[in-house]
């Protein structure tokens, strides 16, 4: 019965993606990159039904993981973090969050990673909405290496196959992804 709710679940989230997510236009990734289309996962992850699909699926994957903490890099982990972080506690698992700036805060404590203090040495998975060349999740893990954090894992929504995957295995990360980017030219 739960395999069917997740499949179930996962071809109404790659619905919603499609609908209201996915753009054929010429567009500039962070990246730098040019593209044919964009995915806008934002316009999904915050939304009820959206970010409450997104958590369903990756909530298992985190689970599996048995890491102290999950985040990611600020604004397109945030959602996703804080559901994560609310269904360990529904499940009884103490599991924090954290987002890393792009830059440092220019006041207060002027740190790059936000959340509760994380021992060092700890495990910790990555998250983010969308994956091109990874650059935004290898930013993010060498921030977390540098105050002695050990990233296991990278989870994104969409992994545009463009060298992300390959970049993190690179640096000993795997990533999996809820879609890639043939999920959306595929037909229904």
């Amino acid at each position: 019965m739960e395999r069917k709710a997740v499949l179930t679940g996962r071809k109404r989230l790659l619905s919603i993606l499609k609908k209201d997510a996915y753009m054929k236009k010429r567009i500039t990734l962070a990246s730098g990159r040019t593209s044919d289309f964009y995915i806008d996962v934002r316009k999904v992850h915050l939304t009820p039904e959206g970010l409450s699909l997104i958590v369903k699926l990756i909530w298992p994957l985190i689970k599996k993981a048995r890491v102290s903490a999950v985040g990611g890099p600020t604004s397109g982990a945030d959602p996703i973090v804080a559901g994560i972080c609310l269904a360990a506690y529904r499940a009884k698992i103490k599991l924090n969050g954290f987002f890393v700036r792009k830059e440092p805060k220019g006041h207060g404590r002027c740190q790059m990673v936000e959340g509760p203090e994380i021992p060092k040495g700890s495990k910790v998975v990555i998250i983010d909405d969308v994956a091109t060349s990874g650059g935004s999740l290898i930013k993010t893990i060498k921030v977390l290496q540098s105050i002695g954090l050990k990233v296991v894992l990278a989870v994104t929504v969409v992994d545009r196959q463009e060298g992300a995957k390959e970049a993190l295995l690179e640096r000993g990360v795997p990533l999996l992804s809820l879609f890639k980017k043939s999920d959306f030219l595929a037909e229904d």
